[in-house]
């Protein structure tokens, strides 16, 4: 297990590759054969290494370890996409000063299509992903098609952009509050290297 980032980290600390394969190779399913001797203790040290992300993601409040691994594992589940949402949701309107119940309903789904924004511009821990929804247009469209949800188009700066900007800013705190924690462990193991 290479450890570059935080985010890495978290992806590939549930991989558990057998004995003498390296994690691309348990990540695909295909076993090369290869001129090597027998297998190394790479295993072991995967899973060492491996363990100490683990604990560390165990730590967390399960609002950040479920934004992180609807962020970064390499599976998520959908209770931690969900759990990711409602707290994408809950810290943007706690920023908000006050809201209809009308726009509230529709603004949950908004920070749903957020997050999925934010996911996917992130994906793979990189953060090199251009926002595909950049557009307002294109986000109203989507949320009609994915969720059946119709924002107007009329007075958008004044009425959703500032609350799609409340979801971003909630995105990266979150981001940033789950990933700290593992980048402590990292650094401490380049330390003690």
């Amino acid at each position: 297990m290479r450890i570059d980032s935080a985010r890495q980290a978290w992806h590939d600390c549930n991989y558990n590759p057998a004995p003498g394969q390296t994690s691309d190779a348990a990540e695909l399913g295909v076993v090369v054969q290869g001129t090597q001797r027998g297998p190394t203790a790479n295993h072991a040290v995967h899973g060492a290494l491996a363990g100490q992300i683990q604990s560390a993601i165990a730590r967390l409040h399960f609002q950040l370890r479920a934004f992180g691994n609807a962020m970064y594992a390499a599976e998520p589940c959908a209770d931690d996409v969900e759990d990711a949402e409602e707290a994408v949701f809950n810290l943007a309107c706690s920023r908000v000063e006050r809201m209809t119940a009308n726009k509230r309903e529709r603004a949950e789904y908004v920070a749903k299509g957020v997050f999925r924004r934010y996911r996917y511009m992130h994906q793979g821990g990189q953060s090199a992903n251009p926002d595909p929804m950049a557009n307002p247009e294109e986000f109203r469209k989507w949320m009609f098609v994915v969720f059946e949800v119709k924002l107007p188009s009329v007075a958008w700066g004044r009425d959703w952009e500032p609350f799609v900007q409340l979801c971003f800013d909630a995105c990266y705190d979150i981001d940033a509050k789950a990933l700290s924690p593992i980048g402590g462990v990292i650094y401490q193991m380049k330390e003690a290297a």
